[in-house]
Parts: C-alpha cells; structure tokens; sequence
C-alpha cells in the first residue's frame, strides 16, 4: 500500500511547511526513534552548526549509526550528510519503497542557511 498515493500534497500552495505536516501525517504509523540501516526516511531536522546550507525536511537513505547519530543520502542535496540526535526536531518516518517516488516528486525540501 502506498499511503501517499492519491493525496494532493503539493495542492499548488509550494509551501514546505504545508506539505512536511501532510507527509508526516501521512506517515505517522510508520514513525521510529532510530532507523536501520537501509532504509529511507524523511524527518525535520535543525542545524546547529553556523555557516551551513542544510535541509530541515531531510529525505534519506540511512547508511551508517552511531551512538551521536546517523549518515545517508540525502535525496535533496544529492549528497551523503550526518545527523545527529540532538538535532532532530521530532520523529523519524520511514518511507516504503514503493512511496519513494512520489516523495522525490513533492517539493517538501526546506534548504536554509544556518547563520
């Protein structure tokens, strides 16, 4: 089953804010404190550190654990970032497969300057 599937989430308004809270509750029987590796997930996410461009709607693929976090592909920034625990705003949803498309086609990444 896909559970986004049908839903409107983009809905034309392009706000992330908007859509992040949808996608949540969307996802929420699939919410989890700490993801394995392997799958994929999506969370809102606050920087610390200063000086750096970071995605609060991160959607990853978990690569490795540690006791202070976790690194994966971020399908926002094409690139493998770090996350640490202390710095999630929230739970973590995982994502199935089969919804991993439709989640790359919704404009839901927030990217901001951590000044």
């Amino acid at each position: 089953m896909n559970r986004l599937e049908g839903n409107n989430i983009n809905n034309g308004t392009n706000d992330q804010e908007d859509m992040m809270l949808e996608i949540m509750d969307l996802l929420k029987d699939t919410v989890t404190p700490v993801p394995d590796v392997g799958m994929v997930c999506t969370f809102v996410y606050n920087a610390k550190t200063p000086g750096i461009t970071y995605d609060q709607h991160p959607l990853v693929a978990v690569t490795d654990i540690f006791s202070w976090g976790f690194r994966g592909l971020n399908f926002h920034h094409q690139e493998s970032r770090q996350y640490t625990w202390s710095e999630l705003a929230g739970q973590v949803y995982i994502v199935h497969p089969r919804e991993l498309d439709d989640l790359l086609n919704i404009p839901y990444g927030k990217m901001i300057l951590n000044k």
